[in-house]
């Protein structure tokens, strides 16, 4: 596999510190040192595959690590926050990553003989070892870099097999139940939806429950275990995120972004913030923009 990974790492090497686009859709890719808050954000669906150094991802009480003897796939959208880190030889972390639509995963599971059971407890993200099919699958797909007119003939095809390997492997069940629509883990995507699009609006547990058609029991169970957070924890962290997100940006003062985003006391939204971040909100976009113009210079 190593071949296969110093190829794909060529291919790859023209990637900058944020996301890089390939020309190919859905795909991209990304070479380190990353910035610390470009790392905190809300995480679409993803298969992400490190191809120098490692990478750990922590999502409510879970820290997961990975490199290039593994691969991540979350199947939801996901409060998280990630570290990069070199390579043992100095070498820049390098990665490459595929945004998951489950239309897509549906059609390709039209194809597929349906599985025996599922696993509706489990979590809705995870690492698993690499194989040498799915490598082989990334290589092809990430040479139509350098043969972009074959990208709309080809890049449809590539990205079926890669979908495929990962729904053979360990988490495959992730990507299935998620294209699924009566699985719990599709109900609980709906849930996530409404909270990440409406996450200033009050939050009910009682309607979000309603919408999953789950019990209260049912949907707190199921949405701690898929997510690693409370429906109202995973809310909290899109409203932080969401305001760091709008500070950076100069888009108004910490009272203001904290009422825009939903907290009712400036007090509150200050002690979350750093509790989470580990700095109060305005020292914390200090930092941060102090930080940027640094690199800038640099």
């Amino acid at each position: 596999m190593e071949e296969q990974l110093n190829e794909l790492r060529k291919l790859a090497s023209r990637a900058n510190n944020w996301r890089t686009e390939t020309g190919i859709p859905r795909v991209a890719m990304v070479q380190g040192p990353i910035p610390e808050h470009q790392l905190a954000a809300v995480y679409d669906p993803m298969v992400n595959l490190i191809l120098r150094g490692s990478k750990t991802m922590t999502v409510g009480d879970r820290t997961l690590r990975y490199d290039p003897a593994t691969y991540f796939v979350m199947s939801i959208d996901l409060p998280a926050v990630g570290a990069v880190h070199p390579a043992k030889s100095g070498e820049p972390y390098l990665a490459v990553n595929l945004t998951l639509d489950p239309a897509l995963v549906a059609t390709l599971l039209a194809d597929m003989p349906k599985p025996a059971g599922g696993c509706i407890y489990d979590s809705g993200f995870s690492v698993a070892s690499v194989t040498p099919e799915l490598l082989d699958a990334w290589v092809r797909m990430l040479r139509l870099i350098e043969q972009p007119a074959d990208i709309p003939v080809l890049a449809p095809a590539y990205e079926r097999e890669i979908l495929y390997r990962v729904l053979q492997g360990p988490h495959g069940w992730m990507l299935r139940d998620i294209a699924t629509p009566d699985t719990a883990l599709a109900r609980i995507s709906l849930a996530i939806q409404w909270i990440r699009h409406n996450f200033a609006k009050p939050l009910r547990v009682e309607s979000l429950a309603e919408m999953a058609a789950l019990s209260v029991s049912a949907f707190h169970r199921h949405f701690k275990a898929v997510t690693a957070l409370s429906p109202l924890q995973y809310q909290k962290r899109i409203r932080l995120l969401q305001a760091r997100a709008l500070l950076i940006a100069g888009e108004g003062n910490a009272t203001s972004i904290a009422f825009g985003v939903g907290y009712e006391s400036a007090t509150q939204f200050s002690r979350e913030y750093a509790r989470f971040f580990g700095l109060p909100p305005s020292r914390d976009a200090t930092r941060i923009l102090r930080d940027v113009r640094e690199r800038g210079r640099a």
